[in-house]
């Protein structure tokens, strides 16, 4: 299991929480899905807890890459039961083991999901996905993007460029499931943990 970390270092004795924020549906083609399932499967092969927003598309096919090895997925559900997750927002409850729901809606939701992760990678996705980055990003958050997934993953260069704010977050970029995962727990582990959210010490 790899663990979370204090700021001082410390370990918490909880599994590092990795989030996927990506497409729900559009244009997915099998390349799209399978870098997905291979990074749910990284996931679970380095004992991270993988947190989705319980939706269908490429994180669902990421949780299914998680499962595969016998990884723990958490779905941030937008409903506020389980038959509002089934039936209103039409989303699946296979491949996850926890579902929480926040009964906040598609978007109300994204805070949820973002405030629970060590780390939030980007596959694929649209304006809701952006969302997603933007608090991640403003609450410095460690971030990857899986490039070669679509969507805004493969514009987010040059968003950075044009956003050029101190917030602490760090963004790293890879075209290979098992690289970025690498990326990001040597990144954590080295520094990011020190300072791995803006709310770090405040009380």
């Amino acid at each position: 299991m790899t663990q979370s970390l204090l700021p001082d270092g410390s370990p918490t004795g909880l599994a590092l929480k990795i989030g996927i924020m990506g497409s729900a549906s559009g244009n997915m083609t099998k390349q799209h899905l399978s870098r997905s399932y291979r990074l749910g499967q990284a996931m679970a092969e380095h004992g991270c807890i993988c947190i989705t927003g319980a939706c269908p598309g490429l994180p669902y096919e990421t949780a299914k890459g998680v499962k595969s090895k016998g990884g723990l997925v958490v779905g941030i559900s937008p409903g506020l039961s389980l038959q509002e997750h089934i039936y209103k927002y039409h989303s699946p409850t296979s491949y996850t083991d926890v579902l929480i729901f926040t009964g906040s809606g598609l978007m109300g939701r994204e805070i949820t999901n973002i405030r629970s992760c060590d780390i939030v990678v980007i596959v694929g996705g649209r304006s809701g996905t952006l969302g997603e980055f933007s608090i991640a990003y403003d609450e410095g958050k460690l971030i990857g993007v899986l490039t070669g997934t679509g969507g805004i993953a493969d514009f987010l260069t040059e968003i950075e460029k044009v956003i050029r704010k101190e917030t602490g977050s760090t963004i790293i970029y890879d075209s290979s499931p098992t690289r970025l995962l690498k990326k990001l727990l040597k990144e954590y582990s080295v520094r990011h943990f020190k300072n791995a959210s803006i709310f770090n010490g405040k009380i």
